[in-house]
């Protein structure tokens, strides 16, 4: 055994360049590549990659050519607010919307929580009828001093209102978007008896800095007292007597102004003033001592027509779906404001009294009485940064809305008892 290993360990070997276990097959250079793809799945990527590039590459023609038929039912600028449509300007606060472009087809506009105070009064209650109608929920907060539940009482039961029984001079704690300041009574016979103007802004104020809610405040033509420029522009200063039986509500309603223009540089909070001029229609306060109202309830009640002073002072009427129109272009612009919004037609109280005999009875009788302390002879809006800025300016003629008046009043004075009569 042992010589046959030494015979092997000496036998002589021929020995190659390049030691291979297995003798070289030249295929295998191109199959094992191969097998190692299949192998590491590999190959399948690799056609899923070619896949797909041909899939894109055959999209991509067609979507242009689609994009060129486009222009039979859209003109190029609709293309282009398609294609980039405008970015939504976020405020901070409990919600947010766009405040310019249009809302793309088939979205639905995100509705805002909104207050209202003294949203069941007369302005306030045709404000919550858009709001509501255009998809947001609003809260409406009155004390019910000159607002009435009967003005908002079709929408109970809706879920998107709510209704809070509460004052503004007091504070209101709520998370929303924006706020449309309104509570305030605005004739002479409930502002000298209740002025409010002051505390209630300060609180609805504090509420919007908390909340970083939009504050809309709605003042008044009376921060021009009785005005020495004739119409009067917004920047017209006024001519008020600060200690009059009126000042109580024209200098609280500059004190509002002012304190609104305080919050919005110190504290950043976004405003937007609006100084209303007379306005009329339907759930207006039937005794409130507003000249319109005034002469309307007297003949509907066959009563003389009440003319203080000569008769010659001059006011200008707008009607209320008017103005709800211009409070929420306001609101929904970028311009602060103060904006006059008001009619720039210009009537006499005598003129006034006429229409008012046309529309409900041509006899009924006019009777003058001394004028009240500090009642301004002339009120006309100038409306021109309305129409340039909001794009907004009244529809509505006397002739025309008083009618709507009459007939809301008529019942509301005479109700069920005007049918049984004229039946018996």
């Amino acid at each position: 055994m042992g010589s046959e290993l030494t015979y092997r360990r000496h036998e002589p070997q021929t020995l190659s360049d390049s030691y291979s276990p297995k003798p070289n097959k030249p295929w295998l250079s191109v199959i094992r590549p191969i097998r190692y793809m299949l192998r590491e799945q590999r190959l399948l990527f690799v056609l899923l990659g070619i896949l797909l590039g041909a899939f894109f590459i055959a999209i991509l023609p067609s979507s242009s050519h689609r994009q060129i038929t486009y222009h039979d039912a859209y003109s190029v600028s609709q293309l282009a607010q398609i294609m980039n449509p405008p970015q939504p300007v976020y405020r901070p606060g409990f919600g947010s919307i766009s405040s310019g472009g249009k809302v793309p087809l088939g979205l639905k506009r995100k509705g805002l929580r909104i207050v209202v105070t003294g949203g069941a009064g007369f302005v306030g209650s045709h404000l919550v009828d858009r709001l509501i109608a255009r998809g947001d929920s609003v809260i409406v907060v009155d004390n019910f001093f000159t607002g009435n539940k009967d003005n908002v009482m079709h929408h109970f039961g809706n879920p998107r209102f709510e209704l809070i029984r509460h004052d503004v001079v007091e504070p209101l704690l709520l998370e929303v978007d924006q706020i449309y300041h309104l509570a305030c009574p605005a004739s002479p016979v409930h502002y000298k008896y209740n002025p409010t103007n002051v505390v209630g802004t300060l609180n609805m104020l504090g509420l919007a800095k908390r909340v970083g809610a939009r504050f809309l405040l709605t003042s008044t033509s009376e921060v021009y007292g009785d005005p020495l420029q004739h119409p009067q522009v917004e920047t017209y200063w006024g001519n008020v007597n600060p200690i009059g039986v009126r000042s109580c509500y024209d200098e609280g309603k500059r004190t509002a102004e002012t304190l609104a223009m305080d919050y919005h540089r110190g504290a950043g909070v976004e405003v937007r003033i609006a100084r209303i001029f007379n306005t009329y229609g339907p759930r207006m306060c039937i005794d409130d001592g507003r000249v319109v109202s005034n002469f309307v309830a007297q003949a509907l009640r066959k009563e003389p027509l009440t003319v203080y002073g000569d008769g010659k002072q001059t006011r200008s009427f707008q009607f209320v779906s008017d103005l709800v129109e211009g409070l929420m272009r306001l609101m929904e612009g970028e311009h602060v404001g103060p904006f006059n919004l008001g009619n720039p037609g210009e009537f006499t109280m005598l003129e006034l009294a006429q229409v008012v005999q046309e529309t409900i009875d041509p006899n009924a009788k006019i009777e003058f009485k001394p004028n009240t302390e500090d009642d301004p002879h002339k009120r006309k809006p100038d409306i021109t940064k309305a129409k340039d800025l909001l794009g907004w300016e009244p529809k509505v003629a006397l002739r025309k809305g008083l009618p709507m008046m009459v007939s809301d009043f008529r019942q509301r004075i005479f109700g069920d008892h005007k049918d049984s009569s004229s039946s018996a």
